[in-house]
């Protein structure tokens, strides 16, 4: 009776699990109309748009998330460059529209872009108490931006450990007031994940695989060797800031998150 009773039990959570991996894909379909490639315009520029990074929409659907890193340096926004970003409309291609910062946390490594046109549908942080150790996650992002195209690309993975980042320490000439408060804040958490990511990702959401809801903003891969062996060998070690960084952020900029 009692081996029974364990093997109605197993077969439960096959089923719970099997319900939840078959989620995942009508996650994706309802997420990825949100994450978009972000770069830099120029009207004689070719191409005329710049892949720089991976960003998606939050808030009240006129503000696009991402990397501080993924923003063009301030030259290359000169000679009537602008920001921008690729909206997909389905198989018919993209809309490009022009951003503007809207603000910006470098010592998170994340920036709040506004963009033109109409809202887009934001996606819902989480409102809990962050990622566990061992929680299912998805990434969605634009590795190698341009050279494969600008559909958004899924890779899963698990949240492998809660890490700390040692801030680099300033030399005298760069001890302004920020670097003080800085110094001062000492190391922050970032989630080490156990998932593939490529040079273009940066940027793009990490979101709880079971409900949608965005646990972290994707930052950077471990690489071995060169650059160019991120691509060809990759380690399978990312890193993503928590979501609560990015929350702080649309509060300073006084915009309500989505929350889960």
């Amino acid at each position: 009776m009692a081996a029974r009773r364990r093997a109605l039990v197993l077969a439960a959570w096959a089923m719970l699990a099997g319900a939840a991996r078959a989620d995942l894909p009508a996650l994706v379909e309802r997420l990825r109309v949100s994450v978009l490639p972000v770069g830099i315009y120029g009207a004689t520029d070719s191409p005329r748009f710049g892949f720089r990074g991976s960003g998606f929409a939050v808030g009240d659907g006129s503000l696009v998330a991402t990397n501080f890193h993924v923003l063009p340096p301030a030259a290359e926004r000169e000679g009537g460059r602008h920001l921008a970003v690729l909206v997909p409309h389905g198989h018919e291609g993209a809309e490009l529209r022009l951003a503007e910062l809207a603000a910006s946390d470098p010592e998170h490594d994340l920036a709040l872009l506004k963009i033109e046109g109409a809202a887009l549908p934001p996606l819902a942080l989480d409102g809990g108490d962050g990622a566990r150790e061992g929680q299912s996650i998805a990434l969605i992002g634009f590795p190698l931006g341009g050279a494969l195209g600008f559909a958004p690309v899924t890779h899963r993975g698990i949240v492998a450990s809660r890490t700390q980042v040692a801030l680099p320490a300033p030399n005298a000439r760069a001890l302004d007031p920020r670097a003080v408060n800085r110094l001062r804040e000492g190391n922050f958490g970032l989630l080490q994940l156990d998932a593939t990511a490529y040079p273009g990702n940066s940027g793009g959401p990490v979101f709880d695989a079971d409900s949608g809801s965005v646990v972290g903003v994707l930052t950077m891969g471990l690489v071995k060797g060169t650059r160019e062996s991120a691509i060809s060998q990759p380690t399978g070690i990312s890193y993503a800031v928590p979501v609560r960084y990015l929350a702080e952020l649309l509060a300073r900029a006084g915009v309500p998150a989505q929350t889960r």
